[in-house]
Formats: C-alpha cells, structure tokens, sequence
C-alpha cells in the first residue's frame, strides 16, 4: 500500500500559504477550513509547515504580537515530506518518529497532496478490516 493509493482520488485544491502570509491570517485558515496545518509553498517548492502546534508554540512565547509574524518566523521548516510511491506505513513510521501529524506529498519538487496521520490510520483500517471479511468469507465457504 502506497501513499499513492491513499490520495487517489482526491481533488488537488490544497489550502496552503506562502512564507508572507500574517500568523493571523494562516490561523484564519486552519480554523475556517478546520484542519490542523498548512504547507507552506514558496516558488512552487514546499518549504515548511505552519501547524496547530507553531501557533500554540509562537502565542505562548510571545502573546498576541505573535500574530503579527510572519509563517516564516515559526514554521516548521525544512518540511519532511514523501513521494507518492512511498510506502504508506513507512510514512506512519516516519510520523511517529519524527512526532509529526501532517507531511507533504511531492512529486519533483510539486505539492501533489497533503495525508494527515489520521488519514494514513483511517486507509490502513479500512483495509485490515478488508482482509478480516474476506478471511471470514474463506472460513465459512471452506
């Protein structure tokens, strides 16, 4: 099972921002679109993650003047990412040793998809549950 799979079939509009954008405005987007985190594109290259976390990071340090930044000045950067032919558990792996809950799927240097932790448990879910039905169905036709 590859990241691949798991994105197949998604639309590619992926919200983002670009270094420049205001840590308010990127935190306008993570709660509008609820959802955890941003990759943060410049010149069409992934360069970092603007998360939950740099938020939580960047307001408790600095208070509300935090939100006049920059996602430049508290993005997670460089961005770990992935290629699509990547192993999907790999990249669960990669996760939990890294403590991380978003990466970037890129193909070259272009974002082509962005897979939370929660999406890559959700796919490997769905398919242990596949293989325990069609075990059963052996089971009871054998």
């Amino acid at each position: 099972m590859t990241i691949a799979k798991v994105i197949e079939g998604r639309e590619r509009n992926i919200v983002h921002c670009d270094p420049g954008t205001t840590v308010r405005e990127a935190a306008r987007l993570l709660a509008e679109n609820r959802i955890g985190a941003l990759p943060v594109i410049e010149g069409g290259k992934v360069v970092g993650i603007f998360s939950e976390r740099d938020l939580l990071y960047c307001v408790a340090k600095e208070a509300g003047v935090a939100l006049l930044h920059d996602v430049r000045s508290v993005m997670t950067a460089p961005a770990i990412t992935v290629e699509p032919a990547t192993d999907a558990l790999e990249a669960l792996s990669l996760m939990t040793r890294r403590r991380i809950r978003h990466l970037p799927v890129v193909k070259g240097e272009e974002l082509v998809a962005f897979v939370s932790i929660g999406d890559l448990v959700k796919y490997r879910v769905d398919q242990v549950e596949s293989e325990a039905q069609a075990m059963r169905e052996y089971i009871t036709t054998a």
